[in-house]
């Protein structure tokens, strides 16, 4: 693999604001080292690690399609941190979560977007959708978009559910060549009439080396699955190949939204 790396920065946690109660994985807004405030992902939540490795793969591929994403961080949590905490389900989240967690820069005063009063354009929303089918991202429905509206713009936000493969890491490389179905519930189908227009353009700007680059600057510790007996390198290896192919493979995805699209138009 290429050694380079994006340039990721990194920050302490200083002071923990609150928590934002959003289904099982109990993100937090914190202020870092920086003076600047993140929507912290912990690795110790809901779905651990690997939450935070579909988010930051994800974030970074959006970024590369010039999709607009918060800037990511790498938040140290220190041991010693929130001893204070009244909250014992926060307690334990801290306790669990030492170590590098993922941050994600707060968007102040944005503003959930909603299908039935903010609009796109169908080039982006074309470019969201191909994203969300090259992931396997079952997290952008009309019930939870995950996006946001700040300054009239659009930004993504939580790719945590996406590359659920990797749950199951027996059966990767049956998972690469699925259609994903589950495109049909996603809430900018209807608007994503230029798929096939911008396919070239998208897996001509998501090459191997840009997608190595992404995993090079995942921390090893979150890449290190004891259960498995994967290293980090080794999941690095299974995310490029599994990507890349996908990437290369792109019509099975692409004609899957098309032919959800035509049922509903």
């Amino acid at each position: 693999m290429i050694t380079d790396k994006l340039e990721i920065r990194d920050v302490d946690i200083v002071r923990y604001i609150q928590p934002l109660r959003e289904g099982g994985s109990l993100p937090g807004l914190v202020e870092a080292s920086d003076g600047f405030r993140y929507v912290i992902k912990f690795r110790g939540a809901g779905q651990g690690k690997k939450a935070l490795i579909a988010e930051f793969i994800g974030g970074e591929l959006a970024r590369l399609l010039d999709l607009r994403v918060p800037e990511m961080v790498l938040a140290d949590l220190d041991e010693g941190f929130g001893r204070t905490e009244p909250d014992e389900e926060i307690q334990d989240l801290f306790k669990f979560s030492v170590g590098k967690n993922l941050g994600v820069s707060f968007l102040d005063g944005a503003i959930t977007f909603d299908p039935n009063v903010n609009t796109i354009t169908p080039h982006e929303a074309s470019k969201i959708v191909w994203l969300d089918a090259l992931l396997m991202n079952v997290d952008r429905t009309v019930r939870n978009t995950n996006m946001l509206i700040w300054y009239k713009e659009l930004w993504l936000i939580d790719h945590g559910a996406a590359l659920y493969f990797h749950h199951n890491w027996k059966n990767w490389r049956e998972t690469v060549e699925k259609s994903f179905v589950q495109i049909k519930d996603h809430v900018l189908l209807k608007q994503a009439d230029q798929v096939v227009d911008i396919d070239h353009q998208c897996r001509s700007v998501i090459g191997p080396e840009d997608i190595e680059r992404i995993l090079n600057s995942i921390p090893d510790e979150w890449l290190e699955n004891t259960t498995d007996n994967i290293s980090a390198d080794e999941a690095r290896e299974v995310y490029l190949t599994f990507l890349s192919r996908r990437v290369s493979q792109s019509s099975i995805f692409v004609k899957e939204i098309e032919n959800a699209r035509s049922s509903i138009i």
